[in-house]
């Protein structure tokens, strides 16, 4: 809880706390992002890492700060690819994205679902989300480098750079298999 300063009008200084505004921002959900990745994926089958895998990604690309959800989508005619809801920290609170995935493991889409900060939400933008369209594992992902950064944004940037580049990296050493 923050505290002011307060001055009334009869001249006594009085310190009192006041309330934090809470910020969450729901762009779009998990249904319509795979509708809007997806729009001729007939099921979504969730697909499940093995421990060891997940453990050797985050030693490579750094911890998952939560498990990440992921799906096969399945058209008609097979696999179109992979879709992937995951969360990272943004300065205090998770932001949700969602990432597809072509068959090859190139990035189709970046979406961001939910945004609990009350500033960076830029991250939401088509401009930069669309840096990461074509992205495989074996291309950079460094931000200021690779991938722009967004001023007032920089720790919601990097680290969903940083989850995207885990998460390239989960589907080189295990969805590609499968």
């Amino acid at each position: 809880m923050r505290h002011e300063w307060l001055i009334p009008t009869t001249g006594f200084l009085v310190f009192a706390p006041t309330a934090q505004i809470a910020f969450c921002a729901e762009y779009m959900s998990v249904a319509d992002a795979e509708k809007a990745a997806f729009p001729d994926a007939v099921a979504f089958e969730p697909v499940v890492i093995a421990a060891d895998v997940k453990a050797a990604v985050a030693t490579a690309a750094g911890r998952f700060d939560v498990d990440p959800k992921i799906w096969r989508a399945r058209g008609a005619n097979g696999a179109l690819g992979w879709f992937i809801v995951d969360e990272v920290i943004g300065k205090q609170a998770l932001i949700t994205y969602a990432l597809s995935l072509e068959n090859s493991g190139a990035v189709k889409a970046l979406d961001v679902l939910v945004y609990r900060e009350s500033h960076g939400d830029a991250i939401k933008l088509p401009a930069w989300r669309k840096q990461f369209i074509g992205k495989r594992a074996t291309d950079p992902l460094r931000l200021d480098t690779d991938i722009r950064n967004v001023s007032g944004a920089t720790l919601s940037c990097g680290h969903v750079t940083d989850g995207i580049r885990r998460l390239l990296l989960l589907h080189e050493r295990a969805l590609s298999r499968g």
